[in-house]
């Protein structure tokens, strides 16, 4: 008979350890099912938080062998074959304080989505009476953000948030900012951006964990995108990220490929990169990484590239 290992990390409050559990296999089962069988059949005292059991509640996101899962919605046999083990480790979401075992506090989160102000600043296109009526296509365009659940993996997977947990935004945050930012019913997008922007917007990773662990495959990174676009239209232009945008911007329209020798300068400006990087560029250069005297020539295809970009801006601005 095939046994299945667990080993889960608990935490009273004061003390860490981990315990382990073992199980029979079952087909067909979840990661949910698992932690239910063991408080129900081996120790009653093992905590972590369930509802809905249908991918709805977000409640039981936990992290298995590393990787951030919604317990209900994962199937141990994916999880079995993925890590090609019978062996199995049970710990709480990353980058949250930990109650106790595998249960999670979201207070302090809901205290900085606040920020955001996530919820309809209404406009008077419409009024308690005769309600807000929104078309087909702008109702499409919040369908997918408001498919978050508030499950958590995304900040549990976030490696900003490893390091910079104190003013950067959690993705699921950002969500709501974006959500709300694109509703027709909204009058003050800015009041959604600009905090988000306030709170090291620019500091994204691109790391896409956020989208590759989504339970609900929302496009996180593509809000992320979206809503650096907007900051820059209310004119927050004089930051590393937008001018660090700009110059891949430029770059690319003349001549089809960065200038690396040049992006740091128009990213920091003169000063800040003789002061911080230059110490790094000499290393670059003595490992023949990069060649401070040449000055890229325009690729064979900048003719088409330009029109890429009058396409764009045709589109754009019809």
């Amino acid at each position: 008979m095939r046994t299945i290992h667990y080993k889960i990390k608990r935490f009273d409050g004061k003390r860490e350890w981990y315990q382990d559990y073992q199980l029979q296999y079952e087909k067909g089962k979840t990661i949910l099912w698992a932690l239910t069988a063991i408080r129900e059949q081996l120790d009653p005292t093992l905590v972590f938080t369930s509802a809905c059991r249908h991918a709805i509640c977000g409640s039981c996101a936990i992290k298995v062998n590393g990787k951030s899962f919604l317990a209900c919605k994962t199937s141990l046999d994916e999880v079995l074959e993925t890590f090609k083990s019978d062996n199995l480790v049970f710990e709480p979401l990353s980058n949250f304080e930990v109650i106790k075992d595998l249960a999670i506090a979201w207070e302090p989160k809901m205290e900085k989505m606040k920020q955001v102000k996530p919820w309809i600043i209404p406009s008077n296109k419409g009024n308690a009476e005769r309600g807000f009526i929104q078309s087909e296509d702008d109702f499409h365009e919040i369908s997918s953000p408001t498919d978050c659940i508030l499950c958590g993996v995304c900040t549990s997977e976030c490696n900003q948030l490893a390091v910079n947990d104190g003013a950067y935004l959690d993705p699921f945050i950002l969500n709501r900012a974006y959500r709300f930012s694109v509703d027709s019913r909204d009058c003050a997008p800015e009041e959604h951006i600009r905090p988000v922007y306030e709170n090291e917007l620019w500091k994204c990773i691109h790391c896409m964990q956020c989208i590759s662990s989504c339970p609900k495959g929302i496009p996180l990174t593509d809000e992320i995108a979206y809503l650096r676009q907007e900051s820059i239209k209310i004119g927050e232009v004089n930051n590393q990220g937008a001018k660090h945008a700009f110059a891949f911007y430029d770059d690319i329209r003349n001549k089809g490929r960065l200038n690396e020798t040049m992006l740091p300068i128009k990213t920091d400006g003169l000063i800040k990169t003789a002061t911080t990087k230059i110490p790094f560029a000499l290393r670059m250069i003595k490992k023949g990484k990069i060649n401070p005297f040449h000055m890229p020539k325009a690729i064979e295809g900048i003719k088409g590239v330009k029109e890429i970009y009058k396409y764009a801006e045709e589109v754009k601005h019809p």
